[in-house]
């Protein structure tokens, strides 16, 4: 790790309220870019604790070992390492090691913008309820783009997700929550924590700073993206085990989802009259919608005005 780099913020503030738990599991270099972005800040946690989840790659543990004898790291940073166990057992590990009222959850191939912990940290010292706080994010790798959670309360987060896994928590919360269900290894694990949290106080909401801080990768193997083909598996796990939250709030939890389901089905249409505009040959998928459109959710209404707008389609 550079000295140089981490020699420029030793003498920044230190949030003494706050330690920064970091999972790690055969991240190679990766995890020296958390370690550092975490060094960087404008206000540093006051402890890093790395929790290795049984990482086997040889260049992996040699830089985790490299990690623990480096000094020109500023702040106190210890390494856990443990049987894998899936991501939520280590996150549950280096969160009961941590000592102080607000803990920072980071993946280790993930990165957070110099002034994260300051920014979130505000939301948190302003408002006792809030539970959780985060950001938007920058994604990078194979996606280049900026995401938008809302954050929100329990009626928010019952359609989806509303906040990323890279947070500040109160870590009272997390063990009257009960922590993360160390049973989900298949994803959606921060969906059901962030639930969790959410039914544990009245008026629970969770925060979002609305400017990109974090530093999402993206991969076309990532854990994130291989737990889309087990979502309503997953989903209808949730619903079961949070069953009081979406019978509270059943109408919240269904016009939610049509909300989303709307969306999507809005960009469709748009993006079939653009390509028909443009006198340009609809995919096999758009030809099939217009054919044999979906019925009873909108579907039959977009093929009816995407029609209507263009007589001949090929």
């Amino acid at each position: 790790m550079e000295s140089s780099i981490m020699d420029n913020r030793a003498e920044c503030c230190i949030a003494k309220d706050v330690e920064a738990v970091i999972t790690s599991f055969n991240q190679g270099d990766m995890i020296l870019e958390a370690v550092r972005s975490l060094c960087e800040q404008t206000v540093l946690p006051s402890k890093i604790i790395i929790v290795d989840d049984g990482s086997t790659d040889k260049t992996s543990l040699d830089i985790l070992n490299a990690i623990k004898t480096d000094t020109t790291i500023p702040i106190p940073i210890v390494v856990i390492q443990q049987p894998n166990s899936g991501v939520s057992a280590a996150r549950n590990t280096g969160i009961r090691k941590s000592e102080t009222p607000l803990v920072l959850v980071l993946d280790g191939d993930d990165k957070v913008k110099p002034s994260y912990i300051e920014q979130v940290c505000k939301l948190l010292h302003e408002n006792a309820s809030m539970v959780a706080a985060s950001s938007w994010m920058n994604t990078f790798g194979v996606l280049d783009s900026v995401i938008c959670p809302s954050g929100g309360n329990v009626n928010k987060f019952l359609s989806r997700n509303c906040c990323p896994a890279t947070h500040i928590l109160r870590r009272e919360v997390w063990e009257k929550s009960g922590g993360y269900d160390e049973s989900m290894r298949s994803g959606f694990e921060d969906w059901d924590f962030f639930l969790s949290m959410l039914e544990t106080i009245p008026n629970a909401h969770i925060g979002i700073v609305p400017e990109p801080l974090i530093d999402y990768r993206t991969a076309p193997a990532s854990s994130n993206v291989k737990s889309m083909s087990k979502r309503l598996e997953l989903m209808r796990f949730i619903i079961r085990k949070h069953n009081q939250s979406y019978q509270a709030h059943i109408e919240d939890a269904i016009l939610g989802i049509e909300t989303i389901s709307m969306f999507r089905l809005d960009g469709w249409e748009n993006e079939i009259c653009h390509t028909l505009k443009e006198k340009q040959i609809l995919s096999q998928a758009s030809k099939d919608f217009i054919k044999s459109p979906s019925y009873g959710d909108g579907g039959m209404a977009a093929a009816v005005r995407i029609v209507s707008n263009h007589q001949f389609i090929n």
